[in-house]
């Protein structure tokens, strides 16, 4: 049976209508999504076989248009509205964390870097600029691909940090593997920004390294002092 055959209010819509999309388990939010199923399969069977496939939803968003498209019923349309879901969050967090925001709330910083980084398939070296009140200036993607001490340039930070004016910054970057845990690589660069940004007298506060389900704070850890 498909979705618009069943009984008035059982569909995944309607339920979201009448108790809001937090009642919605993870298939049923992909159902309205992907709005219609294929003959014999719901759209609701459809988003099940997504999630066992790509064993969740980050995984899914983050999946290539190919891997994606090779599923049956799957096409460029269905791809198309998934990663427009994906990036309304994202730059739904780039609003909660807007321009003159002040960071006294770590929370919103880890919510924030989790939404931007979690998802790639590659690495992202990024930078969060701040003013001498710790108030947000801008978040810059500076580096992709392989993150290593041969990649990241600190001439090419200490450039951005004096064109955008910033008194403080917070690096960060992402580990596709799913796993925070900084390597030697991580701890080594951080030095090394240390050091250049100390030459034009701004703080590194921090850097910050994203897995798929957490954040190591290298500040927290005692590593920036």
């Amino acid at each position: 049976m498909t979705i618009k055959h069943w009984p008035e209010g059982e569909g995944p819509r309607e339920k979201l209508l009448q108790g809001g999309a937090g009642q919605l388990s993870d298939a049923e939010l992909l159902a309205v999504l992907l709005r219609n199923g294929t003959a014999g399969q719901s759209a609701v069977a459809m988003g099940r076989q997504l999630l066992l496939e790509f064993g969740g939803l980050r995984s899914l968003f983050c999946a290539s248009r190919a891997k994606v498209c090779r599923l049956r019923g799957v096409g460029s349309v269905k791809y198309a509205q998934l990663q427009a879901a994906a990036e309304i969050a994202r730059r739904i967090a780039r609003e909660n964390l807007h321009r003159g925001q002040v960071l006294t709330n770590p929370g919103l910083t880890r919510d924030y870097l989790m939404t931007q980084l979690a998802d790639r398939p590659y690495e992202v070296f990024a930078i969060l600029l701040l003013d001498s009140q710790h108030r947000v200036i801008q978040f810059v993607e500076l580096f992709r691909g392989t993150i290593d001490s041969a990649s990241v340039y600190p001439r090419d930070v200490v450039a951005l940090v004096l064109e955008k004016q910033a008194a403080a910054v917070i690096v960060c970057h992402n580990h596709p593997s799913g796993i925070a845990e900084p390597s030697q690589a991580d701890r080594r660069i951080t030095e090394r920004l240390k050091n250049a940004l100390a030459t034009i007298d701004v703080s590194l506060l921090d850097h910050m390294v994203v897995g798929d389900r957490e954040i190591v704070s290298f500040a927290e850890r005692g590593w920036i002092v």
